[in-house]
């Protein structure tokens, strides 16, 4: 069969599926289809901000931030492991949610990607979109895979209001619970040898037939609440019925096999005992979660806000550093503890250089994978507990417009979501505003 004859047969049996398939990006079918490697987001963020002693001090060279600015720059210790992929970074500094700024910094990690003032409402604590929903869902980039997106942290769940183990808000400002175990994620995204079409649907079917009952129930419920019940009611309900959007998808993508994914090497037992093989295993995961478009859109929180409650914060003292991640960032303004805390961050960022590598190995069209993955990382506080000046780093995305090698320093009164929309728009979201923006952010741009 020739190649000319395959592609249309190709297209003609994903046709008659009633879907959208979408195969890994091969480069023999881009031919005739004309299409583009698909673009993808992924944010991963750390709490507690990072080692900030003054520059020109002792302890100056363990300072996040590097030395001088554009390309003119230098690395300072905690951020030397990124050396290697210099040209696929751009720093940047000054940037923050100024609505964010009024609430305690304590309170930031929730708004992380939201950039909304947390304010408690008759309904509950008010939060808004994350980047990601928004553009995977509002603007439905993601109905092209498997997953609409997929969350993961190191503690698992929702958490708490203002301690959120998870980076994603729905459109209604609730948190999407995140995955915290390897097995599971991979489980996802690969499925389980044996796992029959026909039970997989039945499974679906109970929980459709759950959810019209539960929907059944609030409709009958509604029109005996007062005002303010309603108002938690409706918040419930769109929960449910992005629930219900799920299990449509799921259903739609039963018959289409689930691409191959070798775990050879993949340590998919770790656990929070071993935190190293946990976070490079989940990002092994997100490789391959992009590798083979089953989402675009991924957030990952390395730890939470929740200080000693959190599964993550022992993580430094399980690796061999002298306190836990909270302990660590008390130290982060002087002395030792700058060089302490300084050391923890270098750890965090060398993960990072992990991803782009990994992303930087696949190769996809004329480039990798990482040329067509925008990568936002950072923490919503720049030191301890302080919400202004938060230390971020834009990665990858070459293929997308985006020009690195450069340290960036930004007024404080221009707002992070200048970048969101920026970043938005790369990703093909025609939307000018995002959060509290005043515009773009042209300064990453090529």
């Amino acid at each position: 069969m020739n190649q000319k004859a395959y592609q249309v047969n190709r297209r003609t049996m994903l046709k008659a599926a009633g879907i959208s398939l979408a195969l890994p990006w091969m480069e023999s079918l881009a031919a005739s289809q004309t299409k583009s490697p698909p673009r993808r987001f992924c944010s991963i963020y750390f709490p507690y901000g990072v080692s900030l002693p003054k520059q020109e001090g002792e302890y100056g060279q363990w300072n996040w931030f590097p030395k001088g600015t554009g390309t003119d720059f230098t690395f300072n210790k905690s951020l030397e492991v990124l050396e290697p992929f210099r040209d696929q970074v751009t720093i940047l500094g000054g940037l923050s949610h100024p609505k964010v700024r009024r609430i305690g910094g304590r309170d930031s990690g929730d708004t992380f990607l939201t950039g909304e003032e947390l304010s408690l409402a008759t309904t509950g604590l008010k939060n808004s979109i994350s980047l990601d929903q928004f553009m995977a869902r509002t603007h439905k980039l993601g109905e092209s895979t498997r997953f609409a997106s997929l969350t993961l942290s190191s503690d698992g769940g929702t958490g708490m209001p203002t301690r959120a183990n998870t980076l994603s808000y729905s459109r209604t400002g609730q948190p999407i619970p995140s995955f915290n175990r390897p097995a599971i994620v991979f489980e996802r995204l690969f499925g389980l040898n044996g796992d029959s079409i026909e039970a997989q649907r039945k499974g679906l079917t109970r929980t459709g037939s759950h959810l019209d009952l539960l929907l059944d129930e609030a409709k009958s419920l509604q029109r005996k609440l007062g005002k303010a019940d309603q108002d938690k009611l409706d918040q419930y309900l769109t929960s449910v019925r992005e629930i219900e959007q799920d299990v449509e998808r799921s259903a739609r993508w039963l018959k289409v096999p689930r691409p191959k994914a070798n775990a050879e090497g993949l340590s998919l037992d770790a656990d929070n005992e071993t935190p190293d093989k946990l976070i490079h295993t989940m990002l092994d995961l997100i490789a391959l979660a992009f590798q083979t478009d089953s989402t675009r859109f991924v957030t990952y929180q390395l730890a939470s806000m929740h200080g000693a409650i959190s599964i993550a914060n022992k993580f430094p003292s399980l690796l061999g550093f002298n306190k836990d991640a909270h302990g660590l960032a008390h130290g982060a303004g002087k002395g030792a503890g700058a060089e302490n805390k300084g050391k923890w961050d270098r750890y965090q960022a060398s993960c990072l250089g992990y991803l782009i590598k990994r992303l930087s190995e696949m190769e996809e069209g004329s480039g990798s994978v990482l040329d067509n993955t925008c990568i936002f990382y950072g923490s919503s506080n720049s030191k301890t507990h302080n919400n202004t000046n938060y230390p971020l780093i834009l990665a990858g995305g070459k293929s997308m417009g985006y020009k690195h090698g450069q340290y960036l320093t930004f007024d404080k009164n221009i707002p992070l979501a200048n970048l969101f929309v920026t970043v938005q728009k790369r990703m093909g979201v025609q939307a000018d505003s995002f959060a509290d923006s005043s515009g773009e952010m042209s300064e990453v741009l090529v």
